[in-house]
């Protein structure tokens, strides 16, 4: 991480500015798991433009505060999984089916009617982007296979493994492009590891390291209870984590401050590098650096400094832009402080 220590990095979603997206509609639904136009205020001719224009306001932002690890903000998403899950073949955009939310809310998902393939690269603009308008290390998100196949409504597949190994096919060919167009790094978000563990053990970590078979860049996972403005209660600890420590993956994404997380978990996740959620995003006022410091200074008995990247609890999608940017610079400067600390030590 360039000599970093304790690099600093959002998880991936950044607030998309009121003139682009219709934020009151956005957070009144469940995140959208097909298309969602309705919900862009920019006509369709423009929007690519005006997308280009929201990405380097959160690029800006980004280093404003000062973060080491820069992401696009995923402004050109109207959820982190829908924009790729829908770009697939096999999927019957305009049928939809319904699949039951991590809520247990039945909501408007992918039909799946045929072999799961990527017809073409969906977000390696996207890192070129990016790519071209900061000279700091930058990530980009993908949603994950196993993820993806509990968004789908299944009717072609004889099983859902079946089906999520064909959604690794494509998300493996997706990684190898963002590489390509100039990724650091690159996250799976595998929310869906945390609300069905029994399906992540049976077959969804197989999908995982399938998608990162042969993949020779930094990756990491992102596993979470939900964003904050959707998801109310926390458990208190992860019903899938130490399996982990088996996935191929360098970097695992883990929420610990709105869950108050008892952090000695971390241990089973030796040799892992930890992208320690430090935000707690249901609340609404912005953390002072000391409070993040601390949050930091927990879990450093169990994880090497070396190993760890700071960063929000999840996407800072639903939040206030201005509250966005002050929790990611109290996230800055709480880790200087702790810097400082090692530093000293």
């Amino acid at each position: 991480m360039k000599n970093v220590l304790l690099p600093t990095s959002l998880v991936g979603s950044y607030p998309q500015p009121d003139w682009l997206i219709d934020r009151e509609k956005l957070a009144g639904r469940f995140p959208p798991r097909v298309r969602a136009t309705e919900l862009w205020r920019v006509q369709p001719e423009f929007l690519e433009q005006a997308q280009d224009d929201a990405t380097l306001l959160a690029i800006r932002d980004q280093e404003r505060a000062g973060l080491d690890i820069i992401t696009d903000g995923e402004m050109r998403r109207e959820s982190y999984s829908n924009r790729f899950a829908t770009a697939l073949d096999g999927v019957d955009i305009d049928n939809h089916g319904v699949a039951l939310d991590r809520s247990g809310h039945p909501n408007p998902v992918p039909r799946v009617v045929g072999r799961i393939r990527r017809r073409h690269a969906v977000e390696a603009r996207d890192v070129a982007f990016l790519r071209a308008n900061t000279d700091r290390m930058i990530k980009i998100t993908v949603p994950g296979p196993f993820t993806m196949s509990q968004q789908a409504q299944n009717d072609f597949y004889e099983s859902e493994a079946e089906m999520a190994l064909d959604y690794a096919e494509a998300v493996n060919a997706e990684i190898r492009d963002l590489f390509a167009a100039g990724a650091d790094i690159v996250q799976i978000d595998e929310p869906y590891m945390q609300a069905r563990p029994e399906k992540a053990r049976e077959f969804g970590l197989a999908a995982v390291n399938r998608a990162l078979e042969g993949i020779t860049g930094r990756t990491a996972l992102h596993i979470c209870f939900g964003y904050a403005a959707v998801i109310h209660e926390r458990p208190s600890g992860y019903s899938f984590l130490p399996e982990l420590a088996g996935c191929c993956v360098h970097e695992i994404s883990l929420e610990t401050a709105q869950s108050s997380l008892d952090t000695s978990v971390l241990e089973k996740l030796r040799g892992k590098t930890i992208i320690l959620g430090v935000l707690d995003l249901s609340d609404p006022s912005v953390e002072t650096p000391e409070v993040v410091a601390a949050r930091i200074r927990r879990a450093l008995p169990h994880v090497d400094p070396e190993n760890v990247i700071v960063a929000p609890d999840c996407g800072l999608k639903y939040l206030p832009r201005e509250v966005a940017f002050g929790k990611m610079k109290a996230m800055v400067d709480g880790t200087a402080i702790v810097r400082r600390e090692i530093g000293g030590a």
